[in-house]
């Protein structure tokens, strides 16, 4: 029966939308999928509305992040979360949940597929809000321990294996060089690019940049999140990701490259800057950018599509 609606729903997807890639038809159609499975909830969501909800999660973060978190906070915030099931050092993404356990020692990409018991879990252009919503994570962990005399500028960069390919979406030495002689004056400058053994990884290889060293060296007065984990793990943060929120959440200006960096930097307001290259990923086919994105936080996305662009919005909006 599953693949008889599926197939279905994937003719419904071509006739909607005739003009799009044929491959993309799939991304919609599984998400007209998970709001049918929806109504299966109906009367213990909107009725009976008793705590039952169990959530379990392994896959990308990107997605945990774009979609599993804010429906995990709708059903808290419908009375009907019972329990969260994640990765490991994720307690704090899931701070409003009864109960969370941290089961996972590692993110499984392919995991998502398939996935149908969550209102989204792919790329579309009619995503349903109807079970989301926008978690408050700036308002829940803003602090007095990370201020400083200048506003911050979050540097969230990466450098990992990209669709198997070497890294696309990233900011080279150069390139955080003039970053930081331009708008090191204006903004108390953090680096931040976890470590493999900060986070857990899914197929995406972390590769070495050699930027760590290099910025201590050269550039001491810019503060690296690896740093301030050193100094601040465990007196004030439990874990990366702890630290990661708490330093975001007093953060109004943050430059970010395509996934789960762009996708934590857009949950806390402000102005995020996205380097993503339009050649790949489905946020562009779908205008993401434009649309689930800004509704994370509120906050005023620009995409750049290269560096150079990066400047440009750094130069109109910073």
């Amino acid at each position: 029966m599953q693949r008889l609606i599926l197939k279905s729903l994937y003719l419904v997807a071509w006739l909607n939308h005739p003009k799009l890639h044929k491959d993309l038809h799939y991304f919609i159609r599984d998400n007209y999928y998970c709001k049918l499975v929806q109504g299966r909830y109906v009367i213990r969501d909107y009725i009976l509305k008793k705590k039952y909800k169990v959530i379990s999660y392994q896959g990308e973060f990107d997605q945990e992040l774009r979609y599993v978190i804010p429906f995990a906070y709708w059903h808290y915030l419908n009375g009907t979360l019972k329990k969260t099931i994640s990765a490991w050092r994720t307690k704090e993404f899931y701070f409003f949940s009864p109960e969370h356990e941290e089961r996972f020692e590692k993110r499984v990409w392919t995991e998502s597929y398939g996935h149908y018991d969550i209102p989204n879990m792919t790329h579309s252009n009619s995503y349903s809000f109807r079970n989301w919503a926008q978690v408050p994570f700036k308002a829940h962990y803003k602090n007095d321990v990370f201020v400083y005399d200048k506003p911050l500028l979050i540097i969230a960069n990466k450098y990992n294996i990209e669709w198997d390919q070497s890294p696309i979406n990233f900011l080279d030495i150069p390139t955080l060089e003039r970053i930081i002689q331009t708008y090191g004056a204006r903004y108390q400058l953090i680096y931040n690019r976890p470590l493999p053994s900060q986070i857990v990884e899914d197929n995406s290889e972390t590769m070495s940049l050699h930027e760590h060293n290099w910025l201590r060296k050269n550039y001491p007065e810019v503060l690296l999140m690896d740093d301030l984990f050193t100094k601040y793990h465990p007196s004030v943060v439990n874990n990366y990701n702890h630290l990661q929120l708490m330093v975001y959440a007093n953060c109004d200006h943050f430059i970010s490259m395509h996934g789960g960096t762009a996708a934590l930097a857009s949950c806390f307001g402000g102005t995020n800057i996205i380097l993503s290259n339009p050649k790949w990923g489905h946020e562009h086919a779908f205008n993401e950018y434009e649309t689930l994105f800004p509704k994370l936080s509120g906050a005023t996305i620009l995409h750049a599509r290269n560096r150079d662009e990066i400047f440009t919005f750094l130069s109109t909006h910073f």
